[in-house]
């Protein structure tokens, strides 16, 4: 018998709604068939058997939501066994929480100790966590659960093992108390008065999001950078391209443009397409620019890989299709995580100017505003032009002043000149 586990797919992923059963009690799979799909934060993927077998039964049901990854959603049984009822009910509240012997691999983002051989520590999320909180090392332990398993109990076991903090000079001794998160208050607590509201609750996209991001602006020192670009060339040029290959399907937006120019001044000045780590600086090989784009609920950045590669017609195809589909939720996860830079455009919506928090790993994002026409001195006399501000917020860990200066300055000079972008 194997329980087939909720799965961990991409490694931010921490819970998941079950959106559809594929299969029922007592029907017969094979390894790699489809069985359901997962509403992840972003999208919405199928799940493949991991072995061949027989449902027995379905423990979650459809449309559950907050799932934990590595819950028991499933049971096989292998072929051959006692028939199974033909309409199981589910077992939700019932299944095993824990320390259920596992078909699908351990969630990507617990916490996973590596021991000295490079063999990755199998443990419950449940033992991780209280590991963690508690300073013990998994790798020191042997487990009790299945297959070696290390459960809650072990861990236990090894915090009361574990020596004392010596004495304090009045004779007490130190106690280490985990560190918790406050409670927020309610609104009821903030002086909203019960029933003046309606409360949504929160998707996993939101709830992602709101952790997300409240981790990148409380932990990361973030700094802005301002400019005004004057972009009617840029205008020019984009209406001559769309209007002479426009029996091509080829549509550039303005959007398109920026992408590209701000690719290529990653590739000018290298320090800037960088990332923070622990260990040192990561200086990114190409510019995988990371676009945001609003979708119901939220917005997700699928990313253009090796932009400075790309021209604007295949930038401008491959935009369409990735914006297609992350509004139908239906990217894969390799196609919105990670990038090297990120970059959130508003202008269309009228926002003049602003500016947006850090999308780990990306040590820079740049927000842009409108284009509008806007007095401005030239030659010492009053001119009309048509400006659009970006700003451009830097991680100041990896991205000082200087580097974001010679970024910005990089970017003016294709964006107030597209054909630079042509060298």
């Amino acid at each position: 018998m194997t329980d087939i586990l909720m799965p961990a797919l991409s490694p931010t992923m921490e819970e998941g709604g079950l959106a559809k059963w594929l299969v029922k009690p007592g029907d017969t799979v094979t390894a790699g068939q489809v069985i359901a799909e997962i509403e992840t934060d972003k999208a919405t993927m199928e799940v493949e058997a991991v072995d061949e077998g027989v449902v027995e039964a379905l423990l979650v049901e459809a449309g559950a939501q907050g799932v934990k990854v590595n819950t028991p959603i499933a049971r096989l049984k292998a072929e051959g066994g006692a028939p199974a009822p033909k309409n199981a009910p589910p077992l939700r509240d019932s299944a095993p929480k824990a320390e259920t012997p596992k078909a699908v691999a351990e969630p990507a983002r617990a916490p996973s100790p590596v021991s000295t051989g490079g063999d990755r520590i199998v443990a419950s999320p449940l033992a991780k966590r209280i590991a963690q909180q508690a300073g013990i090392d998994l790798s020191g332990l042997a487990g009790s659960g299945p297959g070696g398993r290390i459960v809650k109990a072990d861990v236990e076991a090894a915090m009361r093992r574990a020596p004392q903090a010596p004495p304090q000079p009045n004779g007490s001794r130190a106690l280490t108390v985990p560190q918790q998160a406050p409670v927020p208050k309610t609104l009821e607590q903030l002086g909203i008065a019960p029933g003046s509201y309606d409360l949504v609750p929160l998707d996993m996209m939101r709830k992602t999001i709101a952790r997300r991001l409240t981790d990148s602006f409380r932990d990361i020192p973030h700094f802005p950078l301002t400019i005004d670009l004057e972009i009617d060339r840029l205008l020019k040029a984009r209406g001559e391209i769309n209007a002479r290959f426009a029996d091509h399907g080829v549509k550039i937006s303005v959007n398109d443009i920026i992408i590209k120019a701000c690719a290529l001044a990653l590739t000018r000045v290298p320090d800037s397409n960088a990332s923070y780590t622990p260990e040192g600086i990561a200086l990114h090989h190409h510019a995988d620019v990371a676009v945001a784009v609003a979708i119901d609920g939220g917005l997700i950045t699928p990313i253009i890989r090796q932009a400075e590669t790309k021209g604007l017609a295949a930038i401008s195809a491959e935009m369409a299709d990735l914006a297609a589909r992350a509004r139908d939720r239906k990217l894969k996860p390799h196609e919105y995580q990670g990038g090297t830079f990120s970059l959130s455009n508003l202008g269309m919506m009228g926002i003049k100017s602003f500016s947006s928090i850090l999308n780990e790993p990306q040590g820079m994002i740049m927000s842009v505003g409108a284009g509008e026409k806007r007095p401005i001195v030239k030659n010492d006399a009053l001119a009309i032009a048509t400006v659009m501000t970006v700003t451009l917020t830097c991680d100041h860990r990896v991205v000082d002043g200087a580097i974001g200066s010679a970024f910005l300055k990089a970017f003016k000079g294709f964006i107030e000149d597209p054909m630079a972008m042509l060298l």
